[in-house]
């Protein structure tokens, strides 16, 4: 039995028992339960609260939630460990939540977790960071994995010429999301740049101090250092930060996955040339509306279901159920003025 059917099979048991209560109990005769306000309940759960990122893609979810009539409770840890997230998601089990949206820590230390929600009743969809197929129902993706890291790739390399040795700081070493963008960027770089050398990879756990020290290990350890390549919010603007009241400004390009609001001042005061991100509010936005079309039972998750979105459209289910919000943007001194998340 498929994941999809095993929530689904859960969802009509549920239903049954629903309706043989409001055959006892009775209605308020507008069809609702005389206790119901109707509410689509949408839990959503980040890797770790106190994350700007995350706390924009909430900001979409609880947009796009006012819009459907929906109502979005976010939670989650102060770290970004995968343990810490599994009280919240059977905590929102246990509650009767009628979807989950998760950013997840680590591809399968929460299935199992997942799979207990799901057999609640409760939509799964994961955002940002996936879990293995098979432990949700639809999986919202940034952008094309290849994409994302064939621009930061791209960026470096136009930043320091297009030679010499560059490093990459990440968040947590079991973050999905970022293992698969630093195994493509490694690609990228075998492939097209042969005179770009990666001599590193260090992990600043998604917290700033540590990514701020990271960044100092790194210059210390490769003086001939002329880039770091940071996918993670979280990590560019700490490196950022470390640069540019460093003797490393100027000499050592930055750049990666940001937001404006986190790299306006390092962009205006020269430490970053340009970096590279998508809308999170937009991503929390669609995760919100396909978490709605999953619960509502207006998809399955399913190859080819399609659904609407509000103001970001139409979109269409892919393949191993993930559905892309869209292509990369790169920020700069020129547009970064434009943008406030």
């Amino acid at each position: 039995m498929t994941f999809q059917n095993r929530r689904f099979t859960a969802l009509a048991a549920l239903s049954l028992v629903a309706g043989l209560g409001l055959t006892a109990c009775g209605s308020d005769g507008d069809g609702e339960s005389a206790s119901g306000d109707g509410d689509l309940s949408i839990t959503m759960l980040p890797k770790n609260l106190g994350n700007p990122y995350f706390d924009t893609s909430t900001g979409g979810a609880e947009d796009a939630a006012g819009e459907l009539g929906a109502s979005v409770e976010e939670v989650g840890p102060d770290t970004a460990t995968p343990d810490a997230q599994v009280p919240f998601i059977n905590t929102a089990a246990q509650q009767g939540a009628d979807a989950l949206i998760v950013s997840a820590n680590d591809p399968t230390a929460i299935c199992d977790a997942l799979e207990e929600a799901a057999g609640a009743g409760t939509a799964i969809v994961t955002f940002d960071s996936d879990t293995d197929p098979e432990c949700r129902d639809l999986y919202i993706s940034q952008a094309d994995a290849a994409g994302i890291a064939k621009v930061q790739v791209e960026m470096v390399a136009e930043q320091i010429g297009g030679s010499g040795e560059i490093a990459i700081l990440s968040a947590a070493a079991n973050a999905t999301n970022q293992n698969e963008w630093i195994a493509l960027m490694e690609e990228e770089l075998d492939a097209n740049y042969p005179d770009i050398e990666l001599v590193d990879t260090v992990y600043g756990d998604d917290d700033d101090q540590t990514s701020f020290d990271k960044t100092a290990a790194l210059l210390q350890s490769h003086p001939d250092l002329k880039g770091i390549i940071s996918p993670t919010t979280v990590g560019i603007a700490a490196a950022a930060r470390y640069v540019s009241t460093s003797q490393y400004k100027g000499e050592v390009a930055v750049t990666g996955l940001g937001t404006p609001n986190q790299m306006r001042e390092y962009v205006e005061d020269g430490t970053v040339a340009e970096f590279a991100l998508w809308n999170p509010g937009d991503l929390g936005y669609l995760a919100a509306y396909a978490a709605a079309a999953l619960a509502g039972g207006d998809i399955e998750g399913e190859e080819g279901d399609t659904f609407e979105a509000g103001k970001l459209g139409d979109y269409t289910v892919g393949e191993n159920s993930v559905v892309l919000l869209g292509e990369p943007f790169r920020f700069n001194a020129d547009n970064i003025g434009d943008f406030d998340f």
